[in-house]
């Protein structure tokens, strides 16, 4: 007769762990297929008072950013934050993000606040390419690319999402160097980086950024060009 395997069960009364609770968060929302969970949904299929968690973490949105996952009902998310999401979309995807793919990583917001704020996702989209389209003055150097010390550098190292978008657009979201792009196969991950180094005295201005893979990325630091 076989043996029962040993079985550890909880002793009535024992207090839950914070790991506890963001791990059975993080199990729902896989068997949900979704990258948040809401309070009702956890009601149904969790094994915790809902409650609980809200009352360890403060709020049910900072459990589940504890957690890992993306937050839904939120109130006081700002237009750059949320176009930010976008962008990182955008540049997952190779193209125009799709509303049902804000459920999905790499988003890290849901469609609710883009309905509350914008009343519908193609409002949305118009007000992320009206912002990331328009003018912006906070990385360009006075005299184009410099090679000044950076104690007297003109621009910051890292672009703003305007020129990122700016960079990805112009190269049609596709690599420079082997032309991969994630709208043609999925899981090539896209970098904006220097052509001259930032290490180097190269300028964060759209003429010295370019659109890499990541393989190409690394393999560019790998033949001692120096990281953008």
């Amino acid at each position: 007769m076989q043996k029962k395997a040993f079985e550890l069960s909880r002793v009535s009364g024992q207090p839950v762990s914070d790991a506890e609770l963001l791990g059975d968060l993080r199990r729902v929302a896989t068997s949900l297929g979704k990258t948040t969970v809401g309070q009702k949904e956890y009601r149904r299929i969790g094994r915790y008072d809902d409650s609980t968690t809200t009352r360890r973490f403060g709020s049910w949105n900072r459990a589940l950013k504890a957690a890992g996952l993306s937050v839904s009902n939120v109130v006081d998310l700002g237009d750059e934050e949320m176009f930010e999401n976008i962008l990182a979309l955008w540049q997952h995807y190779g193209r125009q993000p799709r509303r049902r793919e804000l459920a999905l990583p790499p988003s890290r917001i849901s469609q609710s606040p883009y309905l509350r704020r914008f009343r519908s996702w193609t409002a949305a989209l118009e007000g992320f390419v009206a912002h990331a389209n328009a003018k912006d003055y906070g990385n360009a150097p006075m005299n184009g690319v410099s090679s000044a010390p950076e104690d007297a550098r003109r621009t910051s190292r890292d672009p703003s999402l305007r020129l990122r978008f700016q960079v990805l657009q112009r190269d049609r979201f596709a690599c420079r160097s082997c032309g991969a792009s994630p709208a043609a196969k999925a899981g090539i991950e896209l970098h904006v980086d220097h052509v001259t180094p930032w290490s180097k005295g190269g300028e964060t201005i759209l003429e010295n950024l370019q659109t890499l893979c990541s393989k190409c990325n690394l393999g560019k630091g790998a033949h001692g060009h120096g990281a953008g």
